[in-house]
């Protein structure tokens, strides 16, 4: 079982113009008329809620508070009209964000795998190979560690990186990770028992497509447990290969090219 939280914040472009806290204080300063009394029912300090509200101002595209002459304590400050519309709509959509929470919440069939995954499309890279999978083992070094996660179709990937990244990235057996590979770093060949490679990682799979391009050709190999990887080899490479739709092949991938990501 899962629950949901969020946080309703408003944009002005791409600026992040405030959320709740902010409002609070524009809502504060519209009851009492006073910047020392908003500030302090806020739990602001006076500099902090003027830095808020000149920031404020200055994102939004017309002044949403304003203060009369009388200095510090004096009372004079107010909301403009655009102010206090933007408190009502922003208690307008607090309200849609609560019931859109408690609706998301009452879905019988969602799980905390649909929001894994839903999670993980939003995650963008420039490497072609995002395989997503579960940490399974770390073997700790001393300045590196051995990491190995498991997709979902049963292979293992296992990634070299520096213990303090281990550290950093928050990666214990049971993690949910990505493992990021960049297809110029997946080696193409073909299955023979009598070579042995030293590369840590070495997936079956059949060819499923092949690209030539001028100089490169790019190799989609589908692995024995469903996942698809991408290759880019040489022309050449292709061809004395015989790559080709159907052929099995090896996708070979040295430990230290693969990238782990996590959303935490």
């Amino acid at each position: 079982m899962f629950k949901l939280k969020g946080m309703l914040s408003l944009q002005s472009g791409d600026q992040t113009l405030g959320g709740a806290d902010r409002i609070a204080l524009l809502a504060k300063i519209a009851e009492t008329g006073s910047i020392t009394a908003a500030a302090r029912a806020v739990g602001m300090s006076y500099k902090g809620a003027w830095d808020a509200i000149d920031a404020m101002n200055n994102l939004a595209d017309e002044p949403l508070v304003m203060r009369a002459a009388g200095g510090k304590g004096g009372g004079g400050t107010h909301l403009t009209e655009r102010g206090q519309r933007l408190i009502e709509t922003f208690a307008a959509l607090e309200s849609v964000h609560r019931q859109f929470l408690a609706h998301f919440e009452s879905l019988a069939d969602a799980s905390a795998t649909d929001i894994t995954l839903i999670r993980s499309l939003m995650f963008r890279t420039s490497a072609r190979n995002q395989l997503s999978g579960r940490v399974v083992a770390i073997r700790k070094g001393v300045i590196n560690d051995t990491v190995e996660l498991e997709l979902p179709g049963g292979e293992r990937v296992v990634a070299t990186l520096t213990s303090e990244s281990t550290l950093d990235l928050g990666l214990e057996v049971g993690t949910e990770a990505i493992a990021l590979i960049k297809a110029s770093s997946v080696l193409v060949g073909l299955p023979d028992h009598r070579v042995r490679l030293s590369a840590r990682n070495q997936f079956p799979g059949t060819v499923i497509q092949v690209t030539l391009g001028p100089v490169n050709a790019d190799v989609r190999i589908r692995l024995a447990g469903g996942s698809v990887m991408s290759a880019v080899v040489t022309v050449e490479s292709a061809t004395a290969l015989e790559l080709q739709e159907g052929l099995a092949v090896m996708a070979i991938v040295k430990a230290s090219s693969v990238i782990l990501g996590t959303s935490r």
